[in-house]
């Protein structure tokens, strides 16, 4: 995509609550963040004032985000790397602090899904979304708190640096055909709460989470509702709507900037309240008739209790 392009593209976005400077000086290394919701949060983070560096497994991908941000005026740089395998972590976690000094935030948003039923899974397709969401978060984690604990390589002795873990909200209650996924993030989610705990007491570390709702313009919209499929669930959704990426960016943005100092070990659900919603059984109208109904033949009804022996 050639530079004209991409500042053209520029005017149509929405704009950001946020001072462009919020996120200056520092540095954010982001797994997934060369497509999908990671690119709009490396995007986000660089118009915010944050070098970036981004880490995934297909080198064009990277190449060809790299190129857009740096189109945007961005400080970016972009490495080649597996989440599951601990070398590729050490060795992007190395480069990123060799490349811009130090290593502020960590966002993990690398990802595996699929749909599929449980009995046509295979344990080894299992563990391969384990192995990327769940395995991958620690493992980024492990590799960078060298970096981020307080009085790291460029950090101040009384602050630590801050983790953002993408998961989601499949696993609060069950997901059809999403065990894999479900298991993985419900896992990310008690690395989450279990490090801010150890690494914020230690370190002064905060780790958060955000947990995207469906998000329009995205691989895992398209994978896991896909034109196909349509369920009509606009009536009982709060607020339906699909989400855009830019919204989980300002979220992140929020959660990572000096706003979200006092936030840690929170997952931070961005879904226009999706996970909450029930079928709607009976309609608005019907509501006042059926409800006087019932306490009127309620009433009639003798109470139920038994008469007394005595």
């Amino acid at each position: 995509m050639s530079c004209v392009l991409v500042l053209s593209n520029k005017n149509l976005e929405m704009e950001s609550p946020f001072r462009p400077d919020i996120l200056k000086g520092k540095v954010a290394l982001l797994t997934g963040g060369g497509s999908g919701i990671g690119f709009e949060l490396s995007t986000q983070f660089g118009k915010h004032g944050a070098s970036v560096a981004i880490m995934g497994r297909r080198k064009n991908v990277i190449h060809d985000a790299v190129s857009v941000l740096q189109c945007l005026g961005i400080q970016a740089v972009g490495f080649e790397g597996d989440v599951r395998k601990p070398e590729d972590a050490g060795r992007v976690v190395e480069a990123t602090v060799e490349r811009f000094g130090k290593l502020d935030i960590l966002v993990n948003a690398a990802a595996g899904n699929f749909l599929v039923a449980a009995e046509n899974l295979s344990p080894n397709g299992f563990k391969t979304v384990m192995d990327i969401d769940s395995v991958g978060t620690f493992t980024m984690c492990h590799e960078s708190l060298k970096y981020l604990k307080k009085g790291g390589p460029g950090k101040d002795p009384s602050t630590g640096g801050f983790i953002l873990n993408i998961s989601a909200t499949l696993h609060y209650t069950a997901s059809w055909y999403q065990i894999h996924v479900s298991a993985a993030k419900a896992a990310v989610d008690a690395l989450t709460r279990n490090l801010a705990l150890e690494w914020g007491t230690d370190y002064g570390i905060r780790v958060n989470g955000i947990a995207p709702g469906p998000i329009g313009d995205t691989t895992g919209m398209s994978k896991l509702l896909p034109k196909e499929i349509n369920n009509g669930g606009a009536e009982s959704v709060p607020l339906y709507k699909v989400g855009e990426k830019w919204d989980i960016a300002m979220a992140a943005v929020y959660l990572a900037s000096v706003a979200g100092k006092y936030i840690n070990g929170t997952t931070l659900v961005v879904d226009g309240g999706l996970w909450l919603s029930q079928p709607r059984h009976l309609p608005k109208e019907a509501v006042k008739q059926l409800s006087r109904a019932v306490e009127k033949r309620s009433r009639a009804e003798p109470a139920g209790i038994p008469a007394s022996k005595l």
